[in-house]
């Protein structure tokens, strides 16, 4: 099980640049590669999916203990050549759920990426700082993003001066950018030249990039044992899996594939569709999920389709379990806010408006504990969480408290029998006893 994960010093170094150069390097070259994404994030997983064609997945310790993860990692890994995993801001950042804490889990080599960018020499004090900063790292080389060619040869000296392996470098190549926006990049399907800027970016790794050493260091050996999950395939009736209907398009792209799989484990069968353009849900549905994305850039057209806004709303008003998380969540208001500030109706099960605000109101994982029992748990549960969100709720609801890392406590959710509706974004594998609860449910409803 060949494993590598790129790194870096600081969230905007590149990390997602050398990943997709290296990614699609490999591809090239005819190496099957699995990908994997450090944390919580779901934009960066999805350059990776398009870059192999096949599934990319999260690891995050904050969600999941060793034995989960290595589960994890083993079932996505089994298939592969050699797995890549992107890590998350920088290495050391996150306290439990930072790469270095991920790359100590799984015992993989750890490659740093260092944005030189307006940096000379003092690219030896970075470097230096990396390898001593804990005794224990696993890191085994450094890659340059933006390194003027001129630097070259000192910064190989400073490797070779330090003890570490220079392991190449990316120069900055302007057609290959990929634009931000408030959440971070933008996503997978709006970049519709994102394969022409893989291939320029997997030339440049294929020139500047040492990839025959990355795949000497590429750790080889065990992940040594784990105790798998316990699932059981309740979601079977008469013979038939239970169907969730689970939104999928533009505006609703935001979905851990491991929560759709563990559903699937469960016994479900997970129908896609899309809110923007489909008239109604999937036939037989028994089960709602709106995940997150962007729907306050298609508020508009989202408003525009009666027909899908008029059916959710019967459907949950008429008792179908439904998750809506963050994105979903704000679909499911009276009203929806778009960027200009301009109002469209939306679902209307939630009373009062999602709006668009100018910074971040709530970033970083929490740990939520139910205040009623709800359609995922009983009252006095605990069950971890994430949030990342620049648009906010005239009602953000009551029925959960959440508290972050930092000692920080509010209340957040809408809860009942039916249905979970917050901002906070759910990762099945942190607690599989809300999706075979959420199935369940599903299993009784009747419509």
């Amino acid at each position: 099980m060949r494993r590598i994960m790129l790194c870096g010093t600081n969230s905007g170094c590149g990390k997602t640049t050398v990943a997709a150069a290296i990614l699609q390097a490999l591809l090239n070259r005819g190496v099957r590669a699995a990908s994997f994404k450090c944390g919580p994030d779901y934009i960066d997983p999805m350059f990776h999916s398009r870059i192999i064609g096949a599934q990319s997945y999260n690891l995050d310790r904050f969600f999941c203990d060793d034995d989960t993860l290595k589960f994890l990692f083993e079932k996505h890994s089994r298939e592969a050549d050699i797995s890549v995993i992107e890590g998350v801001m920088g290495f050391y950042d996150g306290g439990q759920a930072s790469s270095h804490e991920l790359s100590q889990a799984l015992n993989v080599p750890a490659v740093i990426v260092v944005d030189c960018k307006g940096m000379g020499t003092s690219v030896g004090a970075v470097i230096k700082g990396f390898l001593s900063y804990k005794a224990t790292n696993n890191i085994a080389g450094f890659i340059f993003n933006r390194l003027s060619e001129r630097l070259l040869p000192e910064t190989r000296k400073i490797c070779e001066e330090l003890h570490t392996e220079f392991l190449g470098y990316i120069p900055y190549c302007k057609n290959a950018e990929i634009q931000s926006r408030h959440l971070g990049l933008l996503t997978a399907d709006e970049i519709s030249d994102l394969q022409t800027k893989a291939q320029i970016l997997a030339e440049a790794a294929e020139k500047y990039v040492c990839l025959d050493r990355l795949i000497e260091l590429s750790n080889a050996g065990h992940l040594g044992g784990f105790k798998a999950p316990v699932l059981t395939r309740i979601g079977i009736t008469k013979k038939k899996p239970v169907v969730i209907a689970a939104a999928a398009d533009a505006a609703f792209c935001f979905t851990y594939r491991d929560n759709m799989e563990l559903l699937e484990e469960l016994g479900c069968e997970i129908r896609y569709f899309s809110p923007l353009s489909d008239k109604k849900l999937p036939e037989n549905s028994r089960g709602i999920i709106l995940c997150g994305g962007y729907p306050e850039l298609y508020a508009e057209q989202l408003s525009e389709n009666t027909a899908m806004l008029s059916e959710i709303r019967e459907r949950i008003l008429g008792g179908m379990p439904t998750i809506a998380e963050c994105g979903g969540f704000m679909y499911l208001h009276e009203t929806l806010e778009n960027a200009d500030g301009k109002q469209f109706s939306a679902v209307g099960v939630i009373k009062g408006r999602a709006f668009k605000t100018e910074k971040l109101q709530r970033f970083g994982y929490v740990n939520l504990t139910a205040k009623r029992d709800n359609l995922l748990c009983k009252a006095g549960e605990k069950i971890p969480a994430h949030e990342f969100h620049y648009c906010e709720s005239s009602d953000a609801g009551e029925d959960f408290s959440a508290e972050k890392t930092n000692g920080e406590v509010y209340s957040c959710i809408h809860a009942g029998e039916n249905i979970y509706a917050g901002f906070p974004h759910l990762y099945f594998y942190a607690n599989p006893p809300i999706a075979e609860n959420f199935v369940k449910k599903c299993m009784e409803y009747t419509g």
